[in-house]
């Protein structure tokens, strides 16, 4: 973490300082702005603090709530979560008061004695090892606060706007701020009153019965709830031996639990299988208590048993998959979108998987710097029709695997023809649920395969999987991929030829040409008079051991000068460790590559160190030139 080179700081690094719309943030929302997000669930809170990280965008995001969230219905935080949050600063922190699952237990009835149930299998969490990072179970609104911390400590000087209510949206045909969004005041001294606000961008994250969706006529589509569980969060006397680790749970009966320990030591969480949805049963499901939904627990539990001593919360959950054909308003390309819908506001589905808070967080994270380049000028305005095209596909993946988990885990276990079905389905597939199977398609941010071999181990499309390097100023070993933040630049990553630092080679031949090249992305895009790395963040990763080369044989493009000093940043140059080669690691060529990341980790591009006319076209596609740059 550097934070010195514009002057001495000795107050809490992690506030910035303020620029932009932090200068004079206005304490009330205000009647027109750049972006108006709805909702502070996971979507619309990781958009926000990504937006936060971009000054010159006024965003504001509102809550009907009067106050932040005490009780949160997610808390599986799977590994690709957990790395999205180092980007913002506190993955480290949340995992310490985080209840780590490192294994899973699955408990079958008794071939012997069928009333009761057995241990039958006990997996470890990510047998493919997909992840430097752990599965986390955390309550939402301790991630909730955390992006709040994030955003009030941005340069934006961010915060929620709670005590206001969406009420509908209308987006006309011309304007600065086309969208007019109706709102209400439900509490403080406005409460009651309505009035109407004006945005360039509206994201919908406002949940299942979202009316951003409704403003702009699309649907969920999909299964109607078909099985009912009932859900609590409690703290209870017991008898079950594995009452702190993850369970899946099947009974004689018929009936099953997925049990979730929660952080804290004590307090845990058993989704608690209710049976079929029919229409007569309907009602009654729904009326479920907590007395009915422990003893049914003790049911499935026998010859165990279970004594609640205190409910922190509970409901009764229906499962249903259902999906919006489009995340925005627009059908054609006769015009950009304006509106845009993430988290459950567009895709629904079961908990059993711990998939909902996950994904809604990739949604958030997806549209958040779309639009902080769009509408800072850095981008065209047909970056953000990726989002819809990126995301619902994503979607669909999800809810086409967590209708087969959902399915298995109400089955009867007379009915699976295998006995170890769920276990090995659950072992099999650890990579999906982890966060790590998205992969996107070709498009203006995401460049064709056809190098694909030169870095093997990092996937066009998928999330840049880091590995451990040496930063060489400070013979400091850590993960490559740790040390970018969620600030909005896109992560170039050049990968030398087999020549040292110094030596004549394609490497120095490619960063000579980044620095000077009017093709250069940071020559063409970087404003005059900013920091070279303002927009682009670019490292190199050398072959050799860092014993045998001096940081400042690297070229000027890797130690850019930054602040008002003009200091040189050393901490852009890498050499591979002793034992651990990142070359090997993930497959680079020896003749050098460079690997092009997103804003938001997901590897755009992967081009030879030849190819700088490659590299200009992909950029020119997708960034604007900063002297014809047009603030939107």
């Amino acid at each position: 973490m550097q934070f010195h080179h514009h002057g001495y700081v000795s107050t809490d690094p992690r506030v910035l300082p303020a620029e932009g719309i932090g200068l004079d943030r206005p304490d009330e929302l205000p009647d027109e702005m750049d972006v108006l997000i709805v909702g502070t669930g996971p979507a619309g809170m990781i958009a926000a603090a990504q937006l936060s990280r971009f000054p010159d965008v006024h965003t504001r995001i509102i809550e009907r709530r009067p106050q932040r969230l005490e009780v949160g219905q997610a808390d599986g935080i799977q590994a690709r979560s957990v790395e999205t949050f180092q980007a913002f600063g506190f993955a480290e922190e949340l995992s310490c008061e985080a209840y780590h699952i490192t294994e899973m237990a699955f408990w079958k009835p008794d071939t012997a004695t069928p009333e009761h149930i057995v241990r039958t299998a006990q997996p470890v969490d990510d047998p493919q090892d997909v992840s430097e990072f752990p599965h986390l179970i955390v309550n939402q609104a301790r991630i909730l606060d955390r992006f709040a911390e994030f955003m009030e400590r941005s340069p934006s000087r961010m915060r929620p706007d709670y005590g206001i209510e969406f009420l509908d949206l209308t987006v006309e045909d011309s304007g600065t701020h086309p969208v007019a969004v109706r709102v209400r005041h439900t509490a403080g001294p406005r409460e009651g009153e309505e009035r109407v606000v004006r945005a360039k961008y509206v994201l919908g994250a406002d949940g299942a019965r979202s009316r951003v969706r409704a403003s702009i006529g699309r649907s969920l589509d999909g299964d109607q709830a078909n099985h009912a569980w009932g859900v609590m969060d409690v703290l209870a006397r017991t008898d079950f031996p594995d009452i702190r680790l993850k369970c899946a749970i099947q009974s004689h009966s018929g009936g099953s639990i997925l049990l979730i320990p929660r952080e804290g030591g004590h307090l845990f969480r058993m989704y608690v299988d209710l049976g079929e949805v029919t229409p007569e049963r309907k009602a009654r499901i729904r009326g479920t208590t907590v007395e009915e939904i422990e003893q049914k627990a003790n049911e499935i539990l026998h010859p165990y048993t279970l004594e609640v001593r205190h409910v922190a919360w509970h409901s009764v959950y229906e499962v249903g998959h259902r999906l919006t054909e489009k995340f925005d308003d627009v059908d054609d390309a006769s015009r950009s979108p304006r509106v845009f819908i993430a988290g459950d506001a567009c895709h629904t589905h079961s908990a059993k998987a711990g998939q909902g808070m996950n994904v809604s967080m990739q949604d958030g994270f997806n549209i958040g710097w779309k639009l902080g380049h769009v509408l800072t000028g850095r981008s065209p305005e047909q970056l953000l029709s990726t989002y819809s095209a990126e995301r619902q596909v994503i979607a669909q993946n999800l809810i086409d695997f967590d209708r087969e988990w959902s399915t298995m885990m109400a089955k009867k276990p007379e009915e699976f023809d295998d006995p170890s079905e769920l276990e090995d389905f659950y072992v099999k597939t650890a990579e999906f649920p982890a966060g790590f199977m998205t992969q996107y398609e070709p498009s203006m941010i995401v460049g064709a395969e056809e190098h694909q071999q030169l870095a093997s181990g990092f996937p066009v499309g998928k999330r840049f999987k880091s590995a451990r390097v040496v930063r060489v100023c400070d013979t400091n070993p850590l993960h490559l991929g740790h040390q970018a933040e969620a600030d909005g630049r896109w992560r170039i990553y050049a990968f030398a030829d087999r020549p040292a630092a110094g030596q004549p080679s394609a490497l120095t031949d490619w960063a000579r040409w980044l620095a000077e090249s009017p093709d250069s992305p940071v020559v063409r895009c970087t404003p005059e008079g900013a920091d070279l790395d303002a927009l682009f963040d670019v490292k190199v990763v050398y072959q050799q051991r860092h014993t045998e080369f001096e940081v400042t044989d690297a070229p000027p493009v890797f130690l850019p000068e930054v602040g008002p000093y003009r200091l040189l940043q050393y901490e852009k140059v890498f050499s591979v460790l002793d034992d651990e080669d990142i070359f090997e690691a993930r497959g680079i060529s020896r003749d050098g590559a460079v690997v092009v990341v997103r804003p938001d980790q997901y590897v755009a591009h992967v081009l030879p160190l030849t190819d700088t006319a490659g590299l200009a076209a992909f950029f020119a596609q997708n960034t604007l030139d900063a002297r014809t740059r047009v603030r939107a």
